[in-house]
C-alpha cells in the first residue's frame, strides 16, 4: 500500500500548502476546527452555505462512471465543479497504481499539480483474477479524520461499502453530499447506489452534470511522464 505525500505526522493537517487560485490564500488557520453552521442544508446547485468543503474521489468507479456515460473527464472543470464558490479544504483521488504503466504515471503527476491529493495503492494485488484496487478504506479513514475541519464532505463514489463512513461523518456534524450514477446495469450497484442515497444529505446524479465536467473534444490535455518526458493520455 503505498499514500503518496502521506509521510509527514498527521499534524500535517493543520497547516495548508500553496493552493489553486480556486481555493483562495493558505493560511495556518485554514484548518482550524470548523463551527456549528445550523444553514448548512444547500447541495452542489445552491452552494452559498456548504462552507469548506472536502472532496474524496474514488478514481475507479468515476472511471467505470464515465466510461458509461460515453464522456471522458475533464479535471480541472471537475475540481471546480465541485468546489464551486465554497471554500476548497482538500481535494483526494484515490485509485490503483501500476508502477511500470509511465502513462499513468504521467497523469497522477499532473493530478497532483493541479489541485488533487493523489492516494494511490499497488495494484500488483490479483483478486480473482482481475487487478481491481480496493481504496475503500483509505476514503473512510481520510473522511472521518478530517471531519472536525470540513461542513460538507463531497464523496465521489457508487460504493454502498463506504454508507458507513458517511454515517459517521455525519454524526460528527457535517453534511454529505454524494455524486454517482442514479442508473446502472446491475442489481449489486443498484443496492450499493440505494445505501448511499439512505445515508447521503443529497445524492446527485453524474448525468445531471456531465456537460459541465466533460472534456471538450477540441481541447486536449497533455501529460509527462518523468522518464521520457513525451506527451502522453491519461489512463487511470
Amino acid at each position: 500500500m503505498q499514500f503518496d505525500n502521506f509521510s509527514k505526522k498527521t499534524n500535517e493537517y493543520k497547516e495548508l500548502k500553496e493552493k489553486p487560485h480556486w481555493q483562495g490564500s493558505a493560511t495556518k488557520d485554514s484548518l482550524k476546527a470548523k463551527e456549528t453552521n445550523p444553514a448548512n442544508h444547500i447541495g452542489l446547485n445552491e452552494d452559498d452555505n456548504r462552507g469548506r468543503v472536502a472532496i474524496f474521489i474514488d478514481g475507479l468507479n468515476l472511471f467505470y462512471a464515465a466510461l458509461q456515460l460515453g464522456i471522458e473527464i475533464d479535471y480541472v472543470k471537475l475540481l471546480c465543479r465541485l468546489t464551486k464558490t465554497s471554500r476548497l479544504l482538500r481535494a483526494f483521488f484515490y485509485t490503483g497504481m501500476d508502477s511500470g504503466n509511465e502513462k499513468q504515471q504521467g497523469f497522477l503527476l499532473w493530478m497532483r499539480r493541479n489541485g488533487y491529493r493523489v492516494v494511490t495503492k499497488d495494484m500488483s494485488v490479483v483478486v480473482d483474477n482481475y487487478k481491481k484496487p480496493n481504496l475503500n478504506v483509505e476514503i473512510a479513514v481520510d473522511m472521518i479524520t478530517l471531519a472536525p475541519y470540513y461542513d460538507t464532505a463531497i464523496l465521489v463514489s457508487g460504493d454502498g461499502d463506504l454508507s458507513y463512513a458517511i454515517h459517521a461523518v455525519s454524526n460528527l456534524g457535517a453534511r454529505v453530499e454524494v455524486i454517482g450514477l442514479q442508473t446502472t446495469t446491475s442489481d449489486s450497484e443498484n443496492r450499493s447506489r440505494n445505501y448511499l442515497i439512505d445515508v447521503a444529505d443529497e445524492f446527485i446524479d453524474f448525468d445531471s452534470i456531465k456537460q459541465y465536467i466533460q472534456k471538450d473534444s477540441s481541447i486536449g490535455y497533455s501529460y509527462r511522464t518523468s522518464a521520457n518526458y513525451h506527451l502522453q493520455i491519461p489512463n487511470i
